[in-house]
């Protein structure tokens, strides 16, 4: 497989950087500060009046038809940055809409998505159901024209500014796991819901989000009632390719060689042996990634190939950030430090999207058949 991308996209990534003079973050990390969610808002805005929020969006959808190598471009780039993340909006929720939408909700949300003006946050993960959510346990209890949602969702990422959240609630039995689960779309400002902080170790915000009888109506609901297990499904799978962009790890590994050479430790034989070490495993995440990228675009079974790069990525951010601290140099501990905010950083990387059990798991049953009966 040709690895190469073509002159067309080397193009649009010379726009990107040339965007990116305007927004590259001056704090080295991704909402480094507690207000940086303003300026994302204000890029994700930029990026809609380009149209590069719909860039893999079907035409008839008011996207560009583009192959998934555009946005892999875009956030990659945006990873290095360290500007933004890819929204769930234009993302996640819009092809899922594409797919188990009504032509109604279609047309209610959709243009607003692509132009950056719509906000969503994911409500999946609740106290007793991380990362196995068909054990979620929020209700949504018909009546007539309206559901009836009550229930508390955990560790929701920008709830705090979003618009609507993707709910994923229990319309079946309490039993029914998978089978019994619907996905709602819930004004973040409907009475009875109650938003509260939950601080991250790196000084960042996560939020509890709690549902005490709020009514959301019936046309909110995505796709058939006690059928959203599938509407989150192929949600997720046509996102992989950019929740975790290599470059990420490029540039985490780069800001550690800066800072190697300024304390000067790259005099240390067995530092420089250490940062070889590390940048062959960069590689190997980019070559993972592009695998990934590659079995996406041809329209191959990537969940596997995900979970690979996925694990290998966010355990690398976590070996970068630590060699600063075994390197042994004082700064390394220093609170307010870049190497030591990139070590509280990269703990959470190994939780979100899928923890690195989970993605074990998946590799093993799915690429190993282990577990399995033959």
């Amino acid at each position: 497989m040709d690895f190469g991308f073509s002159p067309a996209e080397e193009e649009f990534r010379r726009e990107v950087l040339h965007l990116l003079d305007r927004f590259r973050g001056t704090q080295g990390y991704f909402h480094r500060t507690a207000d940086a969610w303003q300026s994302v808002k204000v890029l994700y805005r930029e990026l809609g009046a380009r149209g590069w929020l719909s860039l893999s969006w079907p035409t008839q959808f008011g996207g560009a038809g583009l192959p998934p190598t555009y946005e892999f471009i875009l956030w990659d780039e945006m990873a290095y940055a360290r500007a933004a993340r890819p929204p769930m909006g234009p993302g996640l929720v819009a092809k899922a809409l594409m797919s188990h939408g009504s032509a109604e909700q279609q047309d209610r949300y959709l243009p607003a998505l692509r132009a950056g003006t719509l906000n969503f946050c994911l409500g999946y993960s609740e106290p007793d159901a991380g990362s196995d959510l068909a054990a979620v346990r929020t209700r949504a209890t018909r009546h007539g024209e309206v559901y009836r949602i009550d229930g508390a969702k955990c560790w929701t990422s920008n709830a705090h500014w979003a618009d609507n959240i993707w709910l994923l609630a229990r319309t079946g039995e309490p039993g029914s796991r998978s089978r019994g689960l619907s996905v709602f779309i819930v004004p973040l400002t409907s009475p009875g819901i109650a938003i509260s902080p939950i601080p991250t170790l790196e000084g960042g915000r996560l939020n509890e989000v709690r549902f005490d009888g709020v009514e959301v109506p019936v046309e909110n609901r995505v796709g058939a009632e006690n059928e959203g297990w599938q509407v989150v499904g192929s949600a997720l799978a046509v996102e992989r390719h950019v929740q975790f962009p290599p470059k990420r790890v490029r540039r985490d590994l780069e800001d550690l060689i800066d800072w190697v050479t300024e304390t000067g430790l790259d005099a240390d034989p067995m530092v420089r042996q250490r940062l070889s070490l590390l940048a062959v495993k960069v590689r190997e995440v980019e070559a993972l990634s592009l695998a990934l990228l590659g079995e996406i675009t041809s329209g191959e079974p990537s969940a596997v190939a995900a979970a690979y790069h996925k694990l290998a990525g966010t355990l690398l951010c976590q070996d970068i950030a630590r060699a600063a601290m075994e390197f042994g140099a004082a700064e390394a501990l220093v609170r307010g430090s870049d190497v030591e905010f990139m070590w509280r950083q990269a703990i959470l990387e190994t939780i979100g999207g899928g923890t690195s059990e989970v993605m074990r798991n998946l590799i093993a049953k799915q690429a190993l058949r282990l577990g399995s009966k033959s």
